[in-house]
């Protein structure tokens, strides 16, 4: 099992998700995030935490399209592992439907770079004197 990551994060792109991953499986693409299926370790933490509800388990019914796109795209978008704010219209196109058709982006985002290398920087900035 796995987490993936559906169409009501395009052109929303909240990242409550990326900041609680224990394993950093987020990546960025222009206009919405994916998980990576191999790397998450279906602890579940970042469902709850998405404010579009856009994240579901693998097992639930209808997602074949969604887990083979967060695949295909984790592997050539950016890691993303630091939380940044969302777009300023995000409010706005979230529930908005056929999302994918109408926005989906293939480009990737800025991402952060190494997600560990990130988080360890963050780390030594929280524990410096």
């Amino acid at each position: 099992m796995t987490f993936v990551v559906t169409q009501n994060c395009i052109k929303c792109k909240y990242m409550d998700c990326v900041e609680v991953c224990p394993v950093d499986c987020f990546y960025e693409g222009e206009n919405m995030l994916v998980i990576h299926p191999d790397e998450c370790i279906d602890c579940g933490v970042c469902e709850p935490e998405c404010p579009a509800e856009a994240i579901f388990a693998d097992t639930e019914p209808g997602l074949d399209k969604w887990l083979t796109l967060n695949a295909d795209y984790a592997q050539s978008w950016p890691n993303i592992a630091v939380k940044r704010e969302q777009p300023a219209d995000a409010a706005a196109f979230d529930g908005v439907p056929d999302k994918f058709d109408k926005y989906f982006s293939p480009n990737p985002g800025a991402g952060d770079g190494n997600g560990e290398t990130a988080s360890l920087s963050n780390l030594q900035d929280e524990v410096a004197p």
